[in-house]
């Protein structure tokens, strides 16, 4: 093959085996290259085989069938204009197209001064390549060197005297085709000279433009030769001759028409036509199979008869007769009364469309209606679409209303519309300070919640009030032995001897385990300081939930099961701690629902870990609350769940909080006093 040149700013891979394929490379190849000749793009070829290997061959190969071409562009430039100065290298291709262009005028330079085409210039493998072929292409008889012969008409001919030169001994066999004297060696036709004196390569005909092929065919190099294939094939009716031309065929005379016994063949270019032997008289129209068709003239004609007169079709022939005109609906008659005309109904006064567009139609209308209408072909008005009642659940995410030519979507409480237009997304309620301290955003809620030293109001649950620590039924166990109320908090103090106040602010004597890092718990676990000890707490979520934050697991989808549905929507885990002797009727625990609707159904109960009847439930409007009920005389550790069944819109939904109670041993303290505080 002829020289070939690769795009500068390409990349090859190496090609790496991929094992035995059933495609061959070269199958892989011939694709690559006729996929250019369609001008694919190489990078995104469909692949024929699983193989990297193919994948590469194909890629390359298209790639270089694109090369060739827009090198070719360049040379043929640089010998029909002489310049590259119209070209602009500003992508790959135009590099390629100018590089090609500027080493082929190069060669001819060469070629001008009488210089050999075989420079010795280090102006790169590629630009040398064509460079020598444009100096080759202008030379006498393609000569690559000034010696005579440097490529001859065969390798294998021999001199009139019937020698062989290839195997005289003048260039003591170093030459690869023929030896042309004085140590010099010449080539074959259609091969050239390398620049090493001895070795031969093809001369690509097609990338010098110097074949003859004709317009429409595309030249395909050879080994040592060229051959012109038509780009396009003849196409039926046509044959290709031997000179590569397309012929017509003659069906009549081959006889490979379709035409009946009642017909006559005429050839035409690329075709043939079937015309009756029978002809029809006048009035009358010859169909394909050679019958003869009445033709009527009322139809075929324009307004054959005068005016007031109605046409009326006979066999052969036709005839006027005078009509008495009566329009039916959608038309009127014309101003000389002769005939009836189509109204337009849109131009009319009244507007029959009512805002929508209006389509002229003869003998009637159309009203091309606005998006979320329809057209009603009985009573001809645009009506409006409903479309949460078409698609229902397909629009809205939770509440579809129709309104003229539309519909709008609308969210539950606790949501807002998303952007969108059609999803609710949560609403942070907290944002407009619904709460008169700290407010907790839930899903489609929220929770307000107080600091330390304040509780919620039972009257509202948003407004938060003091709490007197000291003077609660728990306060004398806040701290270890001294409680002193302050607005919204509290403080402990100890003994004056023999004991210390504790990092935590309420215990005499004892160590928080868990600050100190005397804890034995896990990484896995956390550590939970109570009176004289720590606890190790951890929870996992059971199946069919998920962890959410450090204390909760919340249900996951139930695709409608039964089973599923009746498990608790969410489970909470609490941790509470207080000495031993806590008052009976202390309400220790609090749960209900974010927020009370009419006719809330509440239950409230303890399901497990409450054998010895320590604790009980009560039910008050905001929910219900977990209380003392039986005195507490030593320490002991409870598991309680405590299960709040909502019964909402005839909907039940079960909620589970896991109480850890750690009763522990009481310690000296003093009596509460408000008047010595």
């Amino acid at each position: 093959m002829g020289p070939r040149v690769v795009l500068l700013c390409s990349l090859f891979g190496v090609l790496l085996g991929q094992g035995a394929e059933q495609i061959s490379i070269d199958d892989c190849c011939k694709d690559g290259r006729k996929r250019a000749g369609n001008n694919e793009d190489c990078t995104s070829l469909p692949l024929i085989s699983e193989s990297t290997t193919c994948r590469i061959v194909q890629e390359q190969c298209c790639v270089t069938v694109l090369e060739d071409n827009v090198c070719t562009s360049g040379i043929n430039m640089a010998k029909d204009q002489g310049a590259c100065d119209s070209l602009f290298a500003n992508d790959c291709e135009s590099k390629t197209t100018k590089m090609c262009c500027e080493c082929c005028l190069l060669g001819k330079a060469t070629q001008e001064q009488g210089l050999p085409c075989d420079h010795n210039l280090s102006v790169g493998y590629q630009c040398g390549l064509v460079s020598r072929a444009c100096c080759v292409d202008g030379a006498p008889d393609n000569q690559t060197t000034p010696v005579e012969q440097s490529e001859l008409p065969n390798k294998d001919a021999t001199t009139e005297n019937g020698d062989n030169s290839v195997f005289t001994d003048q260039c003591n066999g170093k030459c690869a085709h023929l030896c042309v004297g004085n140590g010099t060696c010449g080539c074959s036709k259609g091969y050239k000279l390398k620049p090493d004196g001895k070795s031969c390569e093809d001369i690509n005909e097609c990338l010098l433009g110097s074949s003859n092929c004709r317009g429409g065919e595309r030249c395909i190099n050879t080994e040592g030769s060229f051959r012109c294939q038509r780009e396009v094939s003849c196409g039926t009716g046509y044959e290709l001759t031997d000179n590569n031309n397309c012929k017509d065929i003659d069906e009549c005379e081959t006889g490979i028409h379709n035409c009946g016994p009642e017909f006559q063949c005429q050839n035409t270019q690329g075709s043939f036509r079937c015309l009756p032997k029978v002809k029809c008289g006048s009035g009358f129209i010859q169909d394909a199979l050679g019958n003869c068709i009445d033709i009527n003239e009322c139809v075929s004609q324009t307004s054959p008869c005068q005016q007031g007169q109605v046409c009326i079709n006979t066999v052969g022939s036709y005839i006027c007769q005078r009509n008495s005109v009566n329009c039916g609906r959608g038309y009127h008659l014309n101003e000389e009364g002769t005939r009836c005309v189509d109204i337009d109904e849109c131009k009319g006064p009244e507007k029959v469309c009512a805002g929508h567009g209006c389509i002229n139609l003869v003998g009637s209308y159309r009203c091309e209606c606005g998006s979320g209408y329809i057209f009603n072909s009985l009573s001809r008005l645009c009506e409006d679409i409903n479309e949460c009642r078409h698609y229902p659940g397909r629009l809205c995410a939770h509440k579809c209303e129709n309104i003229l030519g539309s519909y709008k979507c609308s969210c539950t409480t606790g949501f807002k519309l998303a952007a969108d237009g059609r999803n609710c997304d949560d609403l942070n309620e907290c944002e407009s300070n619904p709460c008169s301290q700290e407010c907790a955003n839930v899903y489609g809620s929220y929770q307000c919640y107080c600091r330390r030293g304040y509780q919620l109001s039972d009257i509202d649950g948003m407004t938060c009030e003091d709490i007197d620590e000291c003077a609660l039924p728990t306060g004398g166990h806040i701290c270890s032995y001294r409680c002193h109320n302050t607005p919204g908090s509290f403080h402990c103090s100890c003994p004056v001897n023999g004991y210390t106040l504790s990092p935590n602010g309420r215990s005499c004597q004892d160590v928080d385990e868990c600050v100190t890092g005397t804890h034995t718990c896990s990484e896995n676990q956390s550590c939970f300081n109570v009176q004289g000890g720590f606890r190790c707490l951890s929870f996992d979520c059971p199946n069919n939930y998920r962890r959410v934050g450090e204390t909760r697991c919340e249900r996951l989808l139930c695709n409608e099961s039964v089973e599923c549905l009746a498990m608790p929507v969410r489970i909470t885990y609490y941790y509470l701690t207080f000495p031993t002797n806590i008052p009976v009727f202390t309400n220790i625990f609090r749960m209900g629902p974010s927020h009370n609707v009419p006719g809330d159904d509440i239950q409230i109960a303890i399901t497990s870990g409450n054998e010895g009847g320590y604790f009980k439930t009560d039910r008050v409007p905001t929910g219900g609350v977990m209380s003392v009920a039986k005195l507490l005389d030593k320490p002991q550790d409870f598991e309680l769940s405590m299960e709040l069944r909502l019964r909402r819109y005839n909907t039940v939904t079960t909620y589970l909080a896991k109480v850890l109670v750690f009763a522990t041993q009481e310690e000296p303290r003093v009596p509460y006093n408000p008047l010595l505080e």
